[in-house]
């Protein structure tokens, strides 16, 4: 589980060390930072896949990226990070060199950030001694079973030793860490428009993790029905909906999802749903899963709900915990509110976030100063 999630330089996010528990709801008002929090976990995700540099390309590379705060000139890196009892893990983004292209121009790719620092290692704090993957510039050195080090040459600026390390000889830790974050599941904005990919009947096959644009979602509904919990998946249907239940008619191998509702003759089809009734389907599958995630981050799954559907999804959230950490980013006060009544019965704590704006920099409400965050050290460049 991650205990600490850092954040230096990424848009309003000047300086942001938070402490994470086994459920974390970020609050606070628009404009206060809440969707950099999600797109930083979003990026150290990346890192694991190798598309980290990539995504910050798409954002507009490091200019439009950094912090743009009053001391914007003073921001020449990027640094995110996250740590836990058992592994630890930060990169620093930083300007490229220019280079030249095939011709005699300069290269097109001289906006691309380049990886100048990263490393892993054991337990929550960065120290020499817990270090077992360093890497400065292209050169890797990570830790062998005798406590010295084995040394690699030639990862490129732009590529992570989380993606391209892969031998569980030399770097075992490593690849435990990436598997560990390439389990994290991110849901964020999930369609339910007339053309939502969720309303078409699809080839259905068994899927245990529903996909972030919930197209095999019929599917994924069955898969909970036969091999996860259909108690579970019939309560919180009952639950949002008394008297309905979920029904997945399957013809040539195409599954389509049905609503069977109180009173009515037939089933309602996809296509049929609202948007609200949908919403809370996709939610359902996602949360539900057979295969819970290491990590689980929603950001404003409340949107285009009823407020009667708030207290039933805070159920599943809580529900969810139960297998997985869960950070939830959120506009809606209900949500937050009905998540904190519903931990009382779980008797699980809820970390409340709550992030606000000072001077174009967001910090957390409440917090006195440095006493109130974790302890945690960046690697020097």
């Amino acid at each position: 589980m991650i205990t600490t999630l850092a954040v230096e330089n990424y848009r309003s996010l000047r300086k942001l060390i938070v402490p994470l528990s086994r459920l974390n709801v970020v609050t606070g008002a628009n404009g206060t930072g809440k969707s950099s929090l999600y797109r930083a976990l979003r990026l150290l995700a990346d890192s694991a896949r190798g598309g980290a540099v990539s995504a910050l390309a798409r954002e507009g590379g490091l200019p439009s990226a950094l912090w743009a705060g009053p001391a914007k000139a003073e921001a020449t890196s990027l640094r995110l990070g996250f740590a836990g009892d058992e592994f630890g893990y930060a990169v620093d983004f930083g300007h490229p060199i220019p280079t030249s292209g095939a011709g005699a121009g300069p290269s097109l790719f001289n906006l691309d950030p380049e990886i100048k620092r990263e490393c892993t290692w054991a337990g929550p704090v960065l120290r020499p001694a817990a270090l077992l993957c360093d890497r400065a510039g292209p050169a890797v050195r990570t830790r062998t079973a005798d406590g010295g080090w084995h040394r690699t040459q030639g990862i490129r600026p732009y590529e992570s030793m989380l993606s391209e390390l892969a031998d569980p000889q030399l770097a075992p830790d490593l690849l435990r860490l990436r598997e560990l974050i390439r389990s994290w599941r991110f849901y964020d904005h999930v369609r339910t428009d007339a053309g939502a990919p969720a309303r078409a009947a699809r080839i259905g096959t068994r899927t245990p993790v529903l996909a972030p644009d919930g197209a095999d979602l019929a599917a994924a509904l069955q898969t909970i029905r036969e091999i996860g919990d259909p108690a579970a998946l019939d309560a919180a249907v009952d639950d949002a909906f008394p008297g309905s239940r979920v029904e997945i008619a399957a013809q040539g191998g195409r599954f389509e999802l049905q609503l069977r509702q109180r009173g009515l003759n037939r089933p309602l089809g996809a296509a049929e749903l609202s948007d609200g009734t949908l919403r809370y389907l996709l939610w359902t599958a996602a949360l539900l899963t057979p295969r819970p995630p290491a990590l689980l981050v929603l950001n404003e799954p409340e949107t285009s709900l009823h407020p009667d559907l708030l207290r039933p999804l805070a159920d599943l959230i809580l529900t969810a915990t139960k297998d997985t950490q869960v950070v939830l980013v959120t506009h809606a006060r209900p949500l937050a509110e009905a998540i904190a009544k519903g931990a009382v019965r779980h008797r699980l704590d809820v970390n409340s976030i709550e992030l606000v704006k000072e001077s174009g920099r967001t910090t957390v409400a409440g917090r006195e100063g440095l006493l109130d965050e974790p302890l945690w050290y960046w690697p020097k460049r």
